[in-house]
């Protein structure tokens, strides 16, 4: 969610780490925008969690509840943190190597 007097600014970085014998591609994103308390850092992935009203800041709460989802399929994790009124960062972790998965 963007500062509404302030144009938003979003940083995409990514890098490979190790852990024991597997690898992991780390990308960070992180933006300048409105942030939250990080007493919510695992609230915000619920499903239609909101910390926000819908008269401020469009949306269903259902973003990071579906990007959590997508990336533990992928074998992977999303952590949050940030600090009201200066932004937010999200990790994922994702494993460099997909394991074959029987459905």
């Amino acid at each position: 969610f963007a500062k509404p007097e302030i144009a938003p600014v979003v940083n995409i970085h990514s890098t490979e780490t190790k852990d024991g014998d597997r690898s992991f591609i780390q990308i960070t994103v992180s933006d300048n925008g409105i942030g939250f308390r990080q007493e919510y850092a695992e609230k915000i992935f619920e499903t239609f969690a909101r910390l926000n009203p819908k008269d401020r800041f469009e949306g269903t709460g259902l973003g990071l509840s579906l990007c959590r989802r997508i990336v533990e399929r992928h074998g992977g994790t999303i952590t949050a943190s940030g600090k009201e009124g200066a932004g937010a960062s999200f990790v994922i972790n994702l494993p460099a190597k997909q394991q074959q998965q029987m459905i």
